[in-house]
């Protein structure tokens, strides 16, 4: 069994097939999956969808993308998100962090987001999903700020300082169809010294298909080629990717367990 521990299924891109989307998924083995909340219009929608559909779980959380028109319409985000947070399905919070790359939100409003969403983190207990772009220093010193903070850096593509530091400090790292594309050996040689059971699979989709998809809509059942690579690299069978990924993402995100 795999998890897809990262995707947007209520996204427009899969109104049509969604439910043959999933059954593909299915096939090759894939048969839990986390839709992830980018911005409080859709926390209806991924109740609505999660209840649904058993297999799916859902986050609550702010984009960085979406901090701050966001934080100028709803004064009161913090208790918008802990109402989200009391429905069944909620495992997570995020996705939320920096993205300096296109700062389509001001630092200073990307900053006060990501604050909120550690500090609703520790409070009850739920692991951050981390979105960072061209902000690595920034993202590690807000979290310093949070001791005991748990969570995963997801569709991880960052340095191999990002990654010791992440490691060091207790989070997971999750691996998107990035990990098979040429230009990525970079991060090919970074996963290799990560210990496998703090590594997490995702699709990110629809987005980010992983090779030999490129350039198509990514859907979960293309998240096997990312499998694949990450078995390569860490030279063991297949079987033990599937194993290990799913396992560490019940220890994470230990709700989806328990529900």
């Amino acid at each position: 069994m795999l998890v897809d521990s990262h995707c947007h299924l209520t996204f427009p891109d899969f109104k049509d097939d969604v439910t043959d989307v999933l059954a593909r998924a299915k096939l090759v083995g894939i048969e839990t999956f986390l839709s992830i909340c980018c911005k409080l219009d859709e926390i209806e929608l991924l109740q609505a969808f999660t209840s649904a559909h058993p297999q799916v779980y859902c986050s609550v959380g702010i984009h960085p993308h979406e901090a701050t028109p966001t934080l100028q319409q709803t004064p009161d985000l913090k208790a918008v998100i802990e109402k989200a947070l009391k429905f069944e399905k909620v495992v997570g919070l995020g996705e939320t962090g920096l993205d300096y790359y296109y700062e389509n939100s001001s630092r200073g409003d990307q900053e006060r987001s990501f604050r909120l969403h550690c500090e609703l983190a520790l409070v009850h207990d739920l692991p951050l999903i981390i979105h960072t772009r061209d902000a690595e220093e920034d993202t590690l010193r807000v979290l310093d700020d949070y001791p005991g903070v748990k969570g995963v850096f997801h569709c991880f593509s960052g340095s191999q300082f990002l990654a010791q530091e992440a490691l060091i400090r207790g989070f997971f790292l999750s691996l998107s169809g990035i990990l098979t594309f040429k230009t990525a050996e970079d991060l090919r040689q970074a996963i290799a010294l990560a210990p496998l059971d703090r590594l997490l699979l995702e699709t990110d989709s629809p987005y980010l298909a992983p090779i030999p998809h490129r350039g198509k809509r990514n859907e979960p059942a293309f998240m096997v080629e990312t499998a694949k690579v990450l078995a390569s690299i860490k030279s063991i069978p297949f079987e033990e990717v599937t194993q290990a990924t799913t396992d560490n993402f019940f220890r994470l995100f230990s709700r989806a367990r328990s529900s």
